[in-house]
């Protein structure tokens, strides 16, 4: 088995506020937003610059910290690289998290971006921060593996899409984290594959991260990285989002060209496949999605709409459903006691809060089951061949069943899925939000695995709709528990209002005791 390579609340009339305390604990009284193209609602919280010097620690950071940190030239970009692959050498033998540094590159880039900011040259809204990125999205020059052995020593000649605007907006890949093989097959051992092994939680090593962007979750909690961006096929940003106690987000569908990720665009399952940031703060969502979102002239699914400002949002007056079982598996107490908490902050603010289940999740989930594996496996067996992998894990095994529905069959799940999808927009019609659990149980034990049905957020897959996920509790082991937050399609300015409120007053990441 190969080892990693490493060298206060408003009135219920009134605009939301974030929590100034909290806020300004994340950025550090660092300079204006413009030059990170922040919202006003971000943007009208900060302080005035300050020339207190650079902090002790980065890997508590926000992004939008770190940014400006490089910006003002309170610290290089070299500083906050190096500050980075420190913290990764430090806890990774532990999390398996990171399986391929690309380190000698990324100090290069550094130096070039401390050089070019010295000129008075600033590269991007990102200039010198540093990041992972998942290891099924490609990275030029730097080994790709989507955790299948066929593609153990794969170096593409080309970015995807996300990886080549991040890099063009300022920042410094610094390496690759773990993921199940294409995303799909660590079965009920969350972020595991053959050719690195299984990532454990940094809360507690003994547990999953989830899956299947496991990696990048463990990486951004322990403070590795500001942030990673995972991808999203039933919940593979907000499960490890959940898991590990930071903020995760799967942007509406047509948001984020997929071109350049394992697996891609296209096909049966178009529609469930999203990219997004995992991060630390809420906030950071409003510097990163902008940068990676639009159309490409690849993935022909992104349409150029634009993404709102969660300024404008009013808190007070948005109609807000909340739930606690979704009829499958219902969740923990503590996990129950957390979404109506977060209810009631809702309420608060003057929201107009109704306990209402759409009844989605039971039937979609009779049929991704069935259509996962309707054509007998074939559309894996393409994904194995286009990788030249001889031997793929138990997981992918799973799909490769030989078996077909026939055609009549499958033309009738996918005319049941849609029509559940229609329902479900007509009874949004009535709401701005959804509240409700991630997963039914905190992250499991690597040895008890959680059943399948203890998701909650395939159906969103499905629908489209922009889903976030905030730490708002904690389980009696000590566990993090993520709420998931949901708006209708190109509504992610309204998620980003309400995880920022709700991140504020119900705690959000906490650095685990490593």
């Amino acid at each position: 088995m190969m080892k990693p390579s490493l060298s206060s609340r408003s009135s219920s009339n009134s605009h939301y506020r974030l929590n100034r305390r909290r806020f300004l604990g994340q950025t550090l009284c660092l300079g204006t937003a413009s030059t990170l193209g922040l919202p006003g609602l971000f943007a009208s919280t900060l302080p005035p610059i300050s020339t207190a010097g650079s902090p002790s620690d980065l890997s508590t950071l926000s992004t939008v910290a770190l940014a400006r940190l490089i910006q003002n030239k309170d610290i290089s970009a070299l500083e906050a690289v190096q500050a980075c692959l420190r913290r990764i050498e430090s806890v990774n033998d532990r999390l398996n998290a990171i399986v391929h540094l690309c380190a000698d590159r990324a100090i290069a880039e550094a130096k070039a971006a401390d050089a070019s900011l010295a000129r008075g040259h600033l590269m991007g809204p990102l200039h010198g921060v540093p990041f992972t990125l998942k290891d099924s999205i490609e990275t030029e020059g730097v080994i790709t593996t989507a955790g299948s052995l066929g593609l153990a020593q794969y170096r593409p000649k080309t970015d995807a899409t996300v990886a080549a605007r991040l890099r063009r907006a300022g920042a410094i890949l610094l390496g690759k984290s773990n993921t199940p093989e294409f995303t799909l097959g660590g079965a009920t051992r969350g972020t595991w594959n053959l050719v690195y092994g299984q990532t454990n939680n940094p809360y507690n090593l003994a547990h999953t991260p989830r899956g299947s962007s496991g990696g990048a979750g463990a990486i951004v909690a322990a403070g590795g990285v500001p942030f990673d961006i995972g991808s999203d096929f039933g919940g593979s940003i907000r499960s490890p989002a959940h898991a590990c106690g930071v903020v995760g987000i799967k942007p509406t569908f047509g948001r984020v060209p997929r071109t350049g990720h394992w697996p891609g665009y296209g096909g049966v399952f178009d529609s469930y496949q999203q990219l997004g940031p995992l991060v630390r703060y809420v906030a950071d969502l409003s510097l990163l999605l902008p940068i990676i979102s639009g159309p490409d002239g690849r993935d022909a699914a992104i349409i150029p709409a634009p993404l709102g400002d969660a300024a404008t949002v009013r808190l007070g007056g948005l109609r807000v459903a909340f739930y606690t079982n979704n009829g499958l598996m219902r969740p923990t107490p503590e996990t129950e006691v957390m979404v109506r908490a977060a209810a009631t902050e809702m309420s608060h603010m003057g929201a107009h809060v109704t306990e209402s289940f759409h009844g989605g999740d039971a039937p979609f989930h009779e049929i991704r089951s069935k259509l996962t594996t309707a054509d007998g496996g074939a559309w894996m067996q393409r994904l194995l061949d286009r990788a030249g992998t001889k031997e793929p894990s138990a997981g992918i095994k799973n799909y490769l069943t030989g078996k077909t529905l026939p055609t009549a069959d499958i033309f009738r799940l996918l005319e049941d899925q849609y029509a559940i999808r229609s329902r479900l927009a007509t009874w949004f019609k009535d709401f701005d939000l959804i509240l409700c659990p991630t997963n039914a149980l905190p992250a499991p034990p690597h040895d008890r695995p959680a059943p399948r049905i203890a998701g909650y957020t395939s159906i969103y897959n499905l629908t489209g709709w922009p889903a976030a996920v905030v730490r708002c509790g904690t389980s009696p082991e000590g566990l993090p528990l993520g709420l998931q937050i949901v708006a209708p399609a190109w509504k992610e300015h309204v998620v980003l209002a309400a995880a920022a409120h709700l991140e504020s007053v119900m705690g959000g990441w906490k650095m685990p005791m490593l």
